[in-house]
């Protein structure tokens, strides 16, 4: 071989190699669809039904069985043409081209959960995830829809979202993202955090600035439920629990829980992050605890956040008696009384645990494995038995006070010309008696 042209038959060769690779790819994957279709078209006829019945008529019964043999042709040709079109467009073609690929790759993954999977093979979801981090809008915003119909109920699609790096996709700036695509985008990440409770690995640091953005922007509820129901997902996994409480995500959700619309599902992320003991000081350091949950404990209308909310006062108040002196400081005991009354009956089960608890503080300190347990009182004391008359007193007017303002609301509901006084004074003078405490 003479040197001189040693370069162009290199080049020539390195072209021509490429271009049969290319080839080579493309048959590949018109032979993948082809055989899928062509499944799919062999099991839908298996699972026609029959007539039930013998046909005199012979002619129109082969006539019957060709039109609807070329119809089931025609159809699967079609498919077969919309989905080589659209994975054709979508790698090969340009921007605008791309763009409908991405639409018509939503619809037919949206119809078909076959097709679903068959994406993962044919290359198509890095490509939209590459479409996720464009500057246009509108582009993506067709991606992220893409996205979430091929995540639909597959587990392998979703971890190849996250491998092809979706979640570094994310926008830094909520404020230069608008509310559809935020919801969207939400959405995708609800799905995507079904991976945390396998053993795939799921980078809670990485979404957490998107979803806390959000959160604590001026979005809507609709757009701002989906985060919550990722960051429930994840902060069911022990292992998210630090990323999430360094991240300052309790703050937020303290916030959020005071707005009855979004209350329940921060009060169940909140209820998984007082667990850790990272999550507890957290929350005992912050200056919203124990108010703003003593005021859910008042939501007559939410028996489910007054549950949570009750849920989470039980473990901070456990072996902690400078938050029983802070809960009592609040004005948490006639709070729990009403609870005890008239909650549903978890709500009343932990609020007479906590009122058991604010009980016993007096007379002996916390052990290690329970709640405050009752001690003894030394008899003969002036001093102890003054304590104990003035403890009796108090709870036996904080008991008559929430009895009569509950049985006034009652029978204000019930009948407003019925006689309250008398029935709030059989009420008392029987009801408090049966009472623990």
């Amino acid at each position: 071989m003479c040197p001189s042209q040693s370069p162009t038959m290199h080049a020539s060769s390195s072209s021509s190699s490429s271009s049969w690779l290319l080839c080579y790819m493309k048959l590949r994957f018109f032979v993948r669809i082809r055989r899928f279709l062509r499944s799919k078209a062999a099991a839908r006829k298996r699972r026609e039904p029959s007539d039930g019945f013998e046909s005199f008529d012979v002619e129109r019964t082969m006539m019957k069985g060709v039109d609807k043999e070329v119809m089931e042709r025609e159809s699967v040709e079609d498919e077969s043409a919309a989905l080589q079109r659209s994975v054709k467009k979508l790698h090969f073609g340009s921007w605008e081209e791309k763009e409908k690929a991405a639409q018509d790759i939503g619809k037919l993954a949206r119809d078909d959960g076959k097709i679903r999977k068959l994406m993962a093979e044919l290359g198509v979801i890095p490509v939209l995830v590459a479409m996720v981090d464009s500057d246009v809008a509108a582009r993506r915003r067709v991606a992220v829809t893409a996205l979430i119909e091929l995540a639909n109920g597959t587990f392998t699609n979703k971890a190849v979202m996250v491998e092809a790096g979706i979640l570094s996709k994310l926008p830094k700036n909520i404020d230069a993202v608008d509310e559809l695509t935020r919801r969207e985008m939400a959405e995708l990440l609800l799905s995507l955090s079904s991976l945390a409770n396998t053993q795939f690995p799921l980078a809670s640091s990485e979404i957490l600035p998107f979803l806390k953005g959000i959160l604590e922007s001026a979005s809507t509820v609709e757009t701002k439920e989906p985060c919550l129901g990722t960051l429930y997902n994840l902060s069911a996994v022990l292992d998210h629990a630090g990323p999430l409480v360094s991240g300052g995500l309790v703050n937020t959700l303290l916030m959020l829980s005071t707005s009855k619309p979004l209350s329940e599902k921060a009060l169940a992320i909140m209820g998984h992050l007082v667990v850790p003991l990272m999550g507890k000081k957290e929350m005992e350091n912050s200056a919203n605890v124990p108010e703003c949950l003593i005021e859910i404990l008042t939501w007559e209308d939410k028996p489910k956040c007054q549950e949570l909310s009750a849920y989470i006062l039980m473990i901070l108040a456990h072996q902690s008696s400078a938050q029983r002196e802070k809960m009592c400081k609040s004005g948490i005991v006639p709070v729990l009384l009403e609870v005890a009354l008239l909650g549903s009956p978890l709500a009343q089960k932990r609020a007479l645990k906590l009122l058991q608890w604010f009980k016993d503080e007096r007379h002996a300190n916390m052990k290690p494995h329970s709640g405050p347990q009752t001690g003894r009182i030394a008899m003969g004391s002036p001093l102890n038995g003054r304590e104990t008359q003035e403890g009796k007193k108090m709870m036996k007017s904080l008991v008559k006070q929430s009895l009569n303002k509950n049985m006034e609301m009652i029978t204000r509901r019930a009948n407003p010309a019925a006689d309250a006084s008398k029935l709030k004074a059989l009420v008392v003078s029987t009801s408090s008696k049966s009472l623990p405490y």
